[in-house]
């Protein structure tokens, strides 16, 4: 009895630097902000408490309704994006392919590099290569095509860890179910339509809120090719709430709308999850 409380304690013992480390630099920071958002504090000096003005102000300030918009337009074509090519790249892969664990190593690749050097990379491929090929000019300089080189990016990027969950879905699905589904007809898109697609709706829930929340999330990207322009068309929420918020002296402000978007992000994930726990009863 002794030996397993000693043990238990050492446990113990060893969870409590994790979790003072925890809560120093993700708890207090969030307690900090919550308490910010309610004061006009510029990011330095002497601050005063304003109550729920930020917020008040949040819906009728131009400039967050339209970072809203983009960011919203943003993730709903990017994760659209992302799960189509990476559900197609997992059924390849999971399919009798010659090197396909080669394959999966080098499609991964971009998962591990930095967003902001992959920004940089393609930030310069934009605006000096891809124009000198067609001739064109930069689509970073345009706003109708801005947006769209960013969502390049970013799903270029998210697509390996999309895939790979995809991949892990797929082998879980038995080889007597497409053996019997053969036996009905059931082929081709049929098979996938009917079989494969329900018995990996689990694994689509999951990618479709990491997708949505990283690309509702998105910054680096814009940080590092085209830095909210031009014209502040992709300008998406966290970039709006760094820049004006370490930047542009308004802290407390940005603190608010940093809230209010942790609200949403919450909020959407959950309906995600629950509509396709309706799918999965469903089925």
């Amino acid at each position: 009895m002794n030996k397993k409380l000693s043990r238990n304690q050492t446990f113990l013992l060893i969870t409590i630097p994790v979790l003072a480390l925890f809560f120093c630099f993700n708890t207090l920071p969030l307690i900090k902000g919550l308490m910010y958002s309610f004061t006009n504090f510029r990011g330095f000096g002497s601050y005063d408490w304003v109550g729920f003005r930020n917020y008040a102000d949040l819906f009728t300030d131009a400039r967050v309704g339209k970072s809203y918009l983009f960011t919203f337009k943003f993730a709903l074509l990017a994760t659209v994006v992302t799960n189509v090519i990476a559900l197609l790249l997992a059924l390849g892969l999971n399919g009798k392919i010659r090197a396909k664990n080669t394959l999966r190593g080098i499609y991964f690749i971009p998962r591990i590099l930095g967003g902001l050097v992959v920004g940089y990379i393609f930030g310069y491929f934009f605006t000096y290569i891809l124009p000198a090929i067609t001739g064109k000019g930069s689509m970073l300089s345009n706003t109708s095509t801005a947006w769209i080189a960013i969502v390049v990016v970013a799903a270029w990027q998210s697509i390996a860890q999309t895939t790979l969950i995809y991949i892990s879905g797929l082998q879980t699905v038995p080889e007597d179910v497409y053996e019997a589904g053969a036996i009905d007809g059931a082929t081709g898109w049929l098979s996938f339509k009917n079989l494969t697609f329900p018995l990996i709706i689990p694994f689509f829930s999951i990618n479709m809120v990491l997708s949505m929340k990283d690309f509702l999330m998105v910054f680096d990207q814009i940080m590092a090719m085209t830095k909210g322009g031009p014209a502040q068309s992709t300008e998406s929420i966290s970039y709006l709430i760094y820049n004006n918020g370490m930047g542009g002296g308004q802290f407390g402000f940005q603190s608010a709308n940093a809230v209010i978007f942790f609200i949403v992000i919450v909020a959407i994930s959950v309906f995600q999850l629950n509509f396709t726990g309706k799918k999965e009863e469903q089925l």
